[in-house]
Formats: structure tokens, sequence, C-alpha cells
């Protein structure tokens, strides 16, 4: 599983009850990712959740989640063929008769 906790409001700086130092060594003894935003200004908000996102697919790279489990709570979506060709061959141009390209693999 992968968590992050969010130290939210970092614009407050002089309304903070916890420290940076503080969060972020709690995230570190309980295995969690660490970041600061600020709804407000928009710092971080984002990079929050692409970090998350990130941390997901290094687990998946190093096979720790089994993505054919939907237990596990990953989803894989539809997957796309993509195709090296970039328009039709030499003799479909040439004989008038060109096929709609019908997809993937």
């Amino acid at each position: 599983m992968v968590i992050m906790l969010i130290g939210n409001k970092s614009d407050l700086e002089s309304r903070r009850d916890v420290k940076r130092e503080e969060g972020e060594a709690f995230a570190r003894e309980h295995g969690l990712v660490f970041m600061e935003t600020s709804a407000k200004t928009a710092c971080n908000v984002e990079e929050a959740f692409i970090n998350t996102a990130k941390e997901i697919y290094r687990k998946i790279q190093q096979g720790l989640f089994d993505v054919h489990n939907e237990a596990n709570g990953i989803k894989i979506g539809p997957q796309q063929c993509i195709s090296t060709s970039v328009g039709p061959s030499t003799t479909q141009r040439n004989s008038g008769d060109i096929e709609s390209n019908s997809g993937c693999c």
C-alpha cells in the first residue's frame, strides 16, 4: 500500500501546529511519503498526486504489487496498440483499395 502524509496549509507558516521536520520524521518512521501542500497557493498539490502515482508505479515495477489481482486496488485500463507505421503502404496507396486500419494487434 502507498500512503502519502500531507501537511496542508503550508502557506500559513505562522499558524503551524506541526513542524515540517516532525511530519517528515513521522512519515519516515511509518514508511509514508510526505509532502507539504497549500490549496490556497496550489503549491505541491499536483505534485502530491504525481509522486503518489510514481511510488505506486515503482512498486509495480519491483513486483511488490500484483496488477492482475484487483483486490490490491489496482486496475489496469484498456491496453492500446501503438502502430509504428505512419500510413498505408505504397502498394495500398497505388492500388486505390485502401482498407481502414482496424486498430490493434
